[in-house]
């Protein structure tokens, strides 16, 4: 059971990101995020053996408050010049890196070990294993009139279960927590 927890996005920055996908998808054989997996992931979790103990100690994260997210720019990971990962960016107050740190010391303090990356926010559009079409990718994003997605307040952060499946992993949402 691979779990992780995240925000979900908005309705409307869900559709401005699908438009984007369509006009990026046939350029190149990238492995593309499915729209519908689109989320801001606060902590992977990884295999968990106690699913109750995990549910009670996300529970006891400290509250936040609402988390105002503005997604916009476009950048590759680990870097340009040979990219593995192409991602929306995002702008956000200090409240989701709170979110992480106290999300990440609740799963410690129940045996899941804790983050070792710096914490970098982003939605994840693609995975590259091949620069086929990479060029082309670049050139149509460099035509773009711009890379603002939308803007949204998250009120809930979820607990989600990633499924594997013939067209890559459904996520499924296990629990909601609030962040009010």
């Amino acid at each position: 059971m691979r779990l992780f927890t995240a925000l979900d996005i908005s309705a409307e920055t869900r559709a401005a990101l699908l438009a984007l996908l369509r006009e990026l998808r046939p350029l190149a054989r990238f492995q593309w995020s499915r729209p519908e997996n689109l989320h801001i992931t606060t902590k992977f979790i990884g295999d968990c053996s106690d699913l109750n103990a995990l549910k009670t100690a996300l529970r006891g994260v400290p509250r936040p408050g609402a988390i105002t997210v503005r997604i916009g720019g476009l950048g590759w990971f680990p870097n340009p010049h040979s990219p593995r990962v192409l991602f929306a960016g995002m702008q956000t107050g200090p409240e989701l890196e709170k979110l992480h740190r106290d999300t990440d010391a609740a799963c410690a303090a129940i045996g899941i070990p804790g983050e070792e990356k710096k914490f970098n926010p982003h939605l994840t559009l693609a995975r590259i294993k091949s620069p086929d079409g990479l060029r082309e990718v670049r050139g149509r994003i460099a035509q773009l009139p711009g890379t603002e997605f939308g803007e949204f307040t998250a009120r809930s952060f979820h607990l989600y279960e990633s499924v594997p499946g013939p067209r890559g992993s459904q996520y499924v949402k296990l629990e909601e927590f609030p962040l009010l």
